[in-house]
């Protein structure tokens, strides 16, 4: 019995001890350090799993990457939103896609001024939707289609030049033998005078290598010269000039709204270069309404288009600046139609041949121009050998945009006349050769050490104003005319003329409408002592006296028949041209050098600033 009562209290004993046991890991389990070991466990082993299965791990880190993406832009967004708001207008991009418009800019690379949107009286904002990436996309790949066509239509005819390489060689006209040989500020001038120490911003509505963005380079490149603190603002970054504005270490400010206005707000005189600035100027003056008071506007244009664009701020602006009498009398005469009231009479200052251009043109400096020609007549020989003409060539040079304004299908019309009337004379000679080949021998070999014939060069190929159905009716035209054709090459667009307008023997600038506001290109071919064929319009028949420096011919189809008769009149006669040539280069030493055009721009940047 005794026996019996111990062992039945060892398994009691043991039954309890069991049953602590339990109790106790059953308590570990519920505590919470049992629980942290657990999930720790848990969680290695999950991690364990993860980093083995390297697609799970794939799909984890793109998932992560694109919340991180979303929440960068949502931010970046709301930064622009901020930005946007200023005072009460909102701001909206065109082409955030387009590598030369940043997020901020105010206009777009055609122009054309982002919209702004008002607030109406009841104060909501009427602003326009902003495109979709998918949109603005094809819109960039559109235009690279369009100039895509304008190349492969080119790509069909002979190109020649640009002669960048040959002209350093020839001339020395090195970045820095540039500026010791001609680019020096007359220190003693009034336009140094005037700058020296002032600040100026400068307002670009483009970089393409034509009249007013070249003519504002060089306007910011002497300011810089003679001491003057310049930044430019450029509305449109499209064409090839930035690598120059760099180069001249000319200062682009930011393109971004506040950044444009404030620079212009701090400086002693704001100078827009073209009527293109009408939308920057109309929201600069909205910004700060006494800031219009510092405001020249020069511009450069001559079509009714763009004074519509710009007439309901012509009368705010300081002063307007016009480059040619007709130009200033034609808008003048819009301003009396539309009763716009101009602040001051406008200024004229017509433009002027560049530094680089003078000098290889010899009309830089009396003293070194025997040194110069010796060089511009190696030159002459150099490019003309390359492009393949002879002595008996007279070359006719058409430099510009290639668009309907310019003319140059109507001047190939011209041309084509010239062409045809020697092939047939060519083929009627060779019957008679056939027929009194001995008798007629010596005086046909005398004749073609005389004969002339016409060869024909247009630029620009690559400009950005180019049109494509323009070019591609040129281009069907010479397919039609394979004669004319063979006597056709193109040009590149360039900096580099100087090699061109060596080589020219004629220049011919056919504008069309109301002809071309001045023509930069006439006095620049001018002062290479060519005769400029011109259309009795504008600025041209301003610039070239008929009979005298060149000859004149009506605009359009009509002009065609005129054309092509002063075109064979100076194919005839060598020592007409050759007079004519040297009538315009002194007219151009006389009143389009670059001090005759400073002269009269600093009274108008005196006038500006002590009436400020």
């Amino acid at each position: 019995m005794d026996e019996c009562k111990n062992n039945r209290g060892e398994l009691q004993l043991q039954s309890s001890s069991l049953s602590l046991s339990s109790s106790r890991s059953i308590q570990q389990q519920d505590s919470p350090s049992f629980r942290r070991r657990e999930i720790k466990s848990s969680s290695n082993a999950l991690f364990s799993w993860i980093a083995s299965n390297r697609l799970v791990l794939l799909l984890i880190l793109i998932t992560l990457w694109a919340y991180l993406s979303f929440f960068v832009q949502s931010k970046w967004d709301d930064y622009d939103k901020q930005q946007q708001q200023i005072k009460r207008f909102d701001f909206h991009l065109s082409n955030p896609q387009d590598f030369v418009v940043k997020k901020s800019s105010l206009f777009n690379h055609n122009e054309k001024v982002v919209v702004l949107a008002k607030k109406e009286e009841n104060g909501k904002s009427t602003s326009k939707k902003k495109k979709s990436r998918r949109s603005l996309r094809s819109e960039v790949n559109d235009k690279q289609k369009r100039r895509f066509k304008v190349e492969k239509e080119l790509e069909k005819f002979p190109l020649v030049g640009p002669f960048g390489l040959l002209e350093g060689r020839i001339l020395k006209l090195s970045s820095t033998n540039s500026e010791k040989c001609c680019g020096k500020c007359e220190r003693k001038s009034d336009f140094a005078k005037a700058v020296l120490s002032k600040r100026f911003v400068l307002i670009f509505h483009e970089l393409s290598m034509t009249g007013a963005p070249l003519s504002m380079m060089e306007l910011a490149t002497e300011m810089m010269r003679c001491g003057g603190n310049v930044s430019a603002v450029v509305l449109s970054k499209k064409g090839g000039l930035m690598e120059e504005l760099i180069r001249r270490k000319i200062k682009v400010v930011d393109d971004k709204v506040v950044h444009s206005f404030k620079a212009a707000l701090s400086a002693d005189l704001v100078v827009a270069g073209s009527a293109v600035c009408s939308s920057w100027i109309e929201q600069y003056i909205e910004y700060f309404p006494y800031a219009a008071n510092h405001i020249v506007w020069w511009i450069m244009e001559n079509r009714r288009e763009y004074f519509d664009r710009s007439k309901h701020v012509l009368n705010k602006v300081k002063m307007l600046v016009f480059i040619s009498e007709s130009q200033s009398n034609k808008w003048r005469k819009w301003c009396e139609e539309e009763s716009v009231r101009l602040r001051f009479h406008p200024a004229i200052v017509p433009l002027s041949v560049n530094d680089e251009l003078a000098f290889a043109a010899g009309v830089h400096s009396s003293s070194a121009s025997a040194k110069i020609d010796e060089k511009r007549k190696l030159l002459r020989e150099s490019v003309r050998r390359e492009i393949g003409l002879n002595d008996n060539d007279m070359l006719v040079i058409s430099l510009s945009s290639i668009n309907p304004g310019k003319g140059q299908l109507l001047f190939l019309e011209s041309a084509n006349k010239i062409v045809e009337n020697e092939s047939s004379q060519n083929s009627s000679e060779v019957t008679w050769d056939r027929r009194h080949h001995i008798r007629k021998l010596l005086p046909m070999l005398k004749n073609e050490k005389m004969k002339q014939s016409l060869k024909v060069v247009i630029g620009s190929v690559g400009s950005k104003s180019n049109k494509v159905k323009y070019v591609k009716s040129i281009a069907s035209f010479l397919s039609q005319h394979s004669n004319l054709s063979k006597n056709v090459l193109w040009t590149p667009a360039s900096t580099h003329v100087a090699s061109l307008y060596s080589a020219a023997d004629v220049y011919v600038i056919n504008s069309q409408g109301l002809g071309e506001t001045f023509g930069r290109v006439t006095i620049e071919a001018m002062a290479f002592g060519l005769p400029v064929l011109g259309t009795e319009a504008g600025g041209t028949k301003e610039i070239v006296e008929h009979g005298v420096s060149g000859l004149h011919h009506p605009i359009g189809r009509k002009g065609n028949h005129v054309l092509a008769k002063n075109l064979r009149f100076l194919l005839e006669n060598r020592f007409a041209r050759e007079k004519m040539g040297m009538n315009g280069r002194k007219k151009v030493e006389r009143m389009y050098m670059k001090q005759h055009m400073y002269r009269k721009f600093v009274e108008v940047l005196v006038r500006c600033m002590r009436s400020k």
